[in-house]
């Protein structure tokens, strides 16, 4: 078991040494690449398509401060729902749902039909149905409404299910009350009134067919930093098509979400030194580039020894332990901050919603979670309080509705 205490004795003298090792990688600070601009959703680039807000670098584009897009709109319909590939907004909201006793197929049909009509009409700028508040449609702000199902919403319908819960991790410490769910509608907006707006409507609709069990708010800024100030998203998946859409089956054009709740240990996380905090990510902090490297986008070089022969890149630090090769097993991570105040003791309540869409869990997402789970220095500050997984179904046309080749 790797300690904390071992991180900070022995852990930060052989970081020191890797980064005295490597001075002609690392001594110049460095600055991040710039992000290229992607091509248009549904460009055909031979890595396959390419959707808008991925940059060909693979890592979500840096997005706006809030309030700067509300004219825009994202598309709606399409072979895929938006709120994947879709550009991160600043705010978001992911709402987990249990399904009433005795939902059954017919009654899904008639909450996804109206959970659809409302999703097409608030994203454009228009108001739901019956909404009593229309001026509050009148701002999109980018606004995408996903929606996803859990097994217990096939086994409602009488279908077998795409997905399955997670195996339990030896480092997972889930809360009930942030786990599981048969339903669930992901709202990201630029505006967070837009998202409230948004929330209320969705919610009155299937107040009839299902109880929210968990509601999980976000946020996230345009330097793509969590709360222990790391730069996320580096190294995405970049061939959407291979990684992330499924390509056959019910399923076609849609994907898989985990959504786990990542409570983070800031107080103890302060206390720690930068170069001990490097050591554990095995990145810089200022700039993101490996500690083998000068800018975000430099590869890292796993091999590299420092001058007392140890790796540069512990082969506990946390992007050795998530490091995968092979590109059509990468995951497209979409995360958001969390912030719920403070705790009784005054400690923060703070954390990372950690939004992962791959086109198969068990072969992409759970190799990477046990490596972390085995040996990551970084668990000493994190712990996963909440998890959940849900079919993304594929987009829609006008005139259907999300997950009817599912349904019918």
């Amino acid at each position: 078991m790797i300690s904390r205490r071992g991180l900070l004795t022995g852990g930060a003298v052989t970081a020191a040494g890797a980064l005295v090792g490597c001075a002609p990688a690392t001594d110049q600070p460095g600055t991040p690449a710039a992000p290229q601009s992607a091509p248009s959703a549904g460009t055909s680039t031979r890595a396959g398509t390419v959707a808008t807000g991925i940059d060909r670098a693979g890592t979500p584009a840096q997005g706006v401060a809030a309030g700067t897009t509300a004219s825009r709109t994202e598309p709606f319909h399409g072979p895929h729902q938006a709120g994947v590939a879709t550009e991160p907004q600043a705010h978001a909201v992911f709402l987990g749902f249990d399904l009433l006793p005795d939902t059954r197929k017919e009654a899904l049909v008639r909450l996804l039909k109206l959970l659809t009509d409302d999703a097409a009409r608030l994203t454009q700028g228009r108001p739901a149905l019956a909404d009593t508040e229309p001026e509050l449609a009148a701002n999109p702000a980018r606004l995408t409404c996903t929606f996803g199902f859990g097994p217990g919403l096939f086994k409602a319908a009488g279908t077998e299910s795409p997905v399955s819960p997670l195996p339990r991790f030896t480092t997972d410490r889930l809360d009930e009350r942030w786990s599981g769910g048969d339903l669930l509608v992901q709202v990201c907006a630029d505006d967070n009134v837009t998202v409230a707006h948004a929330v209320r409507m969705l919610v009155k609709d299937a107040r009839s067919f299902a109880r929210v069990r968990w509601a999980q708010r976000g946020f996230r800024s345009a330097t793509r930093r969590n709360l222990m100030g790391q730069i996320e998203g580096t190294g995405n998946a970049t061939d959407l098509d291979e990684a992330v859409w499924i390509s056959q089956g019910p399923l076609t054009g849609g994907t898989t979400l985990v959504l786990r709740r990542i409570r983070m240990a800031l107080e103890t996380w302060d206390a720690v030194d930068r170069t001990a905090r490097e050591f554990t990510i095995g990145r810089r902090l200022d700039t993101g580039a490996p500690l083998t490297g000068t800018t975000e986008r430099d590869e890292p070089d796993y091999a590299r020894k420092n001058r007392l022969g140890f790796p540069v890149i512990s082969e506990y630090a946390h992007i050795r332990r998530a490091h995968v090769a092979d590109p059509a097993l990468r995951l497209l991570r979409r995360p958001y901050n969390y912030d719920d105040g403070l705790t009784p003791e005054g400690k923060p309540d703070s954390g990372l919603l950690f939004a992962s869409y791959q086109a198969d869990i068990d072969q992409q997402f759970v190799p990477i979670q046990r490596m972390l789970a085995e040996g990551d220095l970084l668990n000493e500050w994190i712990t996963t309080i909440g998890s959940a997984v849900f079919a993304i179904p594929p987009g829609c046309t006008p005139g259907t509705w999300i997950g009817e080749p599912l349904l019918t």
